[in-house]
């Protein structure tokens, strides 16, 4: 008994309230008895009174056994808790009942039931018996009453993927212990229930004592994270030097963190509130996570898809080149063939250079036009070698006649000038401002721009190498923007990256827990890898381009007169700031997928709105390349955008008076939009304008009932204009939480509404679609279709809590390694990659077509 004393002295003198009373430990009575594992004691302290119970359990080395502790206080007593001391070999668990946790603003919540497992000190011997001891004191004078229980925990060691079911409360947590078979270096800790609230806690903690199982200290080691209905951990066997691990299970005092309602609470009084029980049924099941093997192949299938498109590209490059060979061929072939008996050969000045006879209206047309300008008669000239072929002339005639206006522009400049400055020019000095190609007769802009019917030749007026260069600026802005954007948001990746793995705390990021595969420090490598797809294939785009305007170069270089005079005016820079853009939204895409979380969600939508943004400008720029916005301009509206939606996120939530503001700054903006497309820029914002507009109602409307000069241009607005009354109503009534998607809908909706608009337009002005494109458009429709199922399977969400978020996590769909939101990144990548295509062939058919024959709309 003696030898009993003076440890348990020491022992309460550290214990917090015991060290205040040393005299009195002499007159305490201490009672000791043997106790037995599953027998009820029901016994009584008080303040003169000390119970010791004394257990003794053999231990294997190759056997764990947990232990468990239950006690239940049956009188009251708030103020004068028990205080229970469990000590046994290398580890001490002390805890009071009742026990009091806190929650949130210091909220105290008293529970009379507690029961806590106790873990099992290590054994280098087959077998040892131990014993360990649970002392029971209180300062109460009165006597308390207890119940204390001591059981072995069955099925205390899981199972490799096999399910155990458990119950669990704040003041009674769980965990059970998991150790790695022979060939498995990774597992996934899958926790399960059926019923969302009482909110819990899941943490996955190393083989140590004592275990952190309280709500108050569960965060303080190991991995955890909030759960409602599910939750999933990935643990990989380097971490854990024993090569074993604790689940462990708590019970939250409060539903906050998982979303649920704050409970009433007397605040009034500084009384804990008795919680009653708040118990939770949980099943948990440990499966072995993917190997080694699955990520190569997962890798090597990424690689296959996307490059595959490097080889099929590569494909059709060849058989063009070929056919063009051929063609060569077939064409040499016939300059070599006798002449007939005019002295002719049998083909056409059509045929020989490629164009087919010229088609179109005749509006704008100069009706004795029969001069060609010096620079293009030197330019025609300069393109073939056909010496004693007569019937040049002729053609030279036909194009006089076939009213090509705009080469008339030139007609005061001298032969010198002309034969002596070389096609391409250095743009070094060239700046728009410093002249203007427009000739003082017939070129005011005010006159060209509202005639009602335009044509490309009235909008490329202005000096190639001008528009080159003020095009160009798109791709070095946006290049200049995509490397000061994506350093900071790398940087704060890693960090981000850094907390979790350094911390444990995987509420922080918003991850497919159940798909969410780790590589080195990356804890969702599988979402990054998806996104490969975006940088290649923008990659991929950006030599496209590359490969047209070599082409293009060298056609100006030669005097090409098709390339000079026909089809759509080739303005390259918008197509490398789509590519770079692409490119972009891949890089930012994975670094968001890095730590998907509330404060970094505009790093996976940024480019988005820059991709919408300018597929738009490039659009509008194919019949309209002399009044497209400037590079300044157009990234200034972006950013604009780009604010907005942080500013939504922020602050939209619930928030009526920011959805007001938006929805007006919205119909504002589609207002003054309407404006400028419907009058092609000529017209002014300023203090005259409601005269302006009071006029134009008056003279149209009153006085006379005269319908739209534009009708094309008014029909395409008018529908504009209520879809996007529609979307700024829509906004405004139900304030989605999704702010940033809400915004992203809109510039999608009013990119479809403007390329069907360009489509429709194309087929009524008597243009054609070629196979490519039409064979683009289909293929691309059908894969942003499936795109868009998967991206609406919303595996996460960051607008609310993670354990709410984790409701809506899936399992691998693909190759065990890629989930429903990697397919989207897939398809959506090749979506976008197919639309840029579209951009890009659209208007081929029109390559052999005068630009005075194309229409504008």
């Amino acid at each position: 008994m003696l030898a009993l004393e003076l440890p348990l002295v020491l022992l309460l003198l550290a214990v917090p309230g015991a060290g205040a009373f040393p005299e009195a430990l002499a007159a305490k009575n201490i009672s000791q008895k043997e106790a037995e594992f599953d027998k009820n004691y029901t016994d009584f302290v008080n303040s003169e009174l000390l119970n010791i119970y004394t257990f003794n359990h053999t231990v294997m080395r190759n056997r764990t056994e947990g232990v468990r502790v239950t006690v239940n206080v049956l009188s009251e007593q708030k103020k004068t808790p028990l205080l229970f001391v469990v000590r046994q070999k290398e580890a001490v668990v002390s805890f009071q009942v009742p026990l009091i946790l806190r929650g949130l603003f210091q909220r105290k919540y008293l529970y009379q039931n507690v029961s806590r497992t106790l873990c099992q000190p290590p054994t280098k011997s087959e077998s040892e018996m131990q014993f360990f001891y649970v002392d029971v004191s209180t300062l109460s004078a009165r006597n308390a009453s207890y119940q204390l229980q001591v059981t072995r925990v069955e099925n205390f060691v899981l199972r490799t993927s096999e399910q155990f079911s458990f119950n669990a409360t704040a003041a009674q947590p769980q965990y059970f212990k998991y150790v790695f078979p022979e060939g498995v270096d990774s597992v996934i800790v899958k926790v399960t229930s059926r019923m969302a609230f009482p909110c819990s806690v899941i943490s996955v903690q190393d083989i140590l004592c004592p275990v952190y199982d309280l709500d108050n200290n569960v965060a303080f080691i190991g991995m955890y994270q909030t759960m409602t209905k599910k939750a999933a951990i990935t643990v990989q066997k380097k971490d854990f030097p024993s090569n074993s691990f604790y689940v462990v299970v708590v019970v939250k005092t409060e539903d906050e963190a998982c979303g649920g309602p704050l409970p009433y609470y007397p605040l009034t009084k500084d009384e804990p509130v008795d919680q009653g029980s708040r118990q939770k049924a949980l099943d948990v099941m440990v499966s072995p996570a993917i190997t080694s093997e699955v990520y190569v192949s997962a890798m090597l299938f990424c690689l296959g898809i996307f490059l595959s498109f490097y080889l099929l590209t590569l494909l059709i490059a060849c058989c063009e080149t070929w056919r063009q060979q051929k063609k060569r061929k077939r064409l040499l072939a016939a300059m070599d063939t006798p002449t007939t008996d005019t002295g002719h050969p049998r083909i056409t000045p059509d045929s020989l250079l490629g164009h087919p006879p010229y088609h179109g209206y005749s509006y704008g047309s100069l009706e004795n036009s029969s001069t060609l300008s010096t620079e293009g008669t030197t330019e025609s000239m300069g393109s073939t070698d056909i010496s004693g072929y007569t019937g040049l002339d002729h053609f030279k005639r036909r194009i006089a006649s076939s009213q090509m206006r705009h080469l008339c522009i030139a007609m005061e400049r001298s032969l010198e000038n002309v034969t002596s400055r070389p096609r391409l020019d250095s743009l070094s000095s060239v700046e728009e401002d410093d002249y203007d190609t427009l000739a003082d007769i017939d070129s005011d802009k005010n006159v060209i721009r509202t005639k009602q019917y335009l044509y490309v030749a009235d909008l490329a007026r202005k000096d190639k190498r001008v528009l080159r260069k003020k095009y160009q600026i798109y791709f070095w802005n946006i290049a200049t923007i995509a490397v000061f954007y994506a350093l900071p948001v790398v940087q704060l990746v890693i960090t981000y990256q850094t907390v979790v793995n350094v911390t444990g705390n995987q509420d922080i990021c918003y991850y497919n827990f159940l798909c969410a595969h780790p590589l080195g420090n990356l804890s969702a490598f599988n979402n990054i890898l998806s996104n490969l797809g975006y940088v290649l294939l923008g990659l991929l785009f950006l030599l496209i381009i590359l490969q047209r305007e070599i082409n293009y170069n060298r056609a100006l270089m030669r005097n090409d007169m098709q390339a000079l005079e026909c089809g759509i005016p080739k303005h390259f820079g918008l197509f490398y700031a789509m590519g770079t853009a692409l490119m972009m939204e891949g890089l930012l895409s994975a670094c968001y997928h890095v730590c998907p979380n509330y404060t970094n969600f505009q790093f996976d939508t940024s480019f988005m709105y820059m991709i919408a943004g300018l597929c738009m400008l490039k659009l509008y720029q194919k019949r309209h390349p002399d009044i497209n916005a400037s590079a300044y301009s157009a990234y200034a509206c972006l950013a604009i955008v780009i604010f907005f939606s942080v500013i939504g996120v922020v602050f939209g939530k619930g928030n009526m008076m920011f959805w007001i503001f938006f929805s007006i700054i919205h119909i504002i903006a589609t207002l003054l939009l309407s404006t400028q497309l419907y009058y092609m820029g000529r017209w002014k914002f300023d203090s005259g304008i409601p005269r302006r507009i009071v006029h134009m109602l008056y003279t149209d409307c009153i006085r006379q009932c005269s319908g739209p000069m534009y009708v094309d241009r008014m029909v395409l607005l008018v529908m504009g204009n209520i879809i996007n009354w529609s979307l700024a109503a829509y906004g405004l009534i139900v304030q989605p939480n999704d702010f940033a998607s809400y915004l992203l809908a809109i510039g999608i909706c009013n990119l479809l509404l403007y390329f069907a608009f360009y489509i429709i337009m194309k087929l009524r002005s008597g243009e054609c679609i070629k196979l490519i494109p039409l064979l683009c458009i289909i293929f691309t429709s059908v894969v942003w279709g499936f795109a868009l199922f998967f991206f609406f399977q919303g595996l996460s969400t960051w607008q609310k809590t993670p354990a709410e978020s984790r409701q809506h996590n899936r399992d691998c769909i693909l190759l065990s390694f890629f989930d429903d939101h990697d397919i989207w990144h897939f398809l959506s990548s090749i979506a976008m990659f197919g639309s840029f295509l579209v951009l890009l062939t659209l208007d081929d058919d029109l390559d052999c077509i005068q630009r005075d024959k194309i229409y504008v709309f």
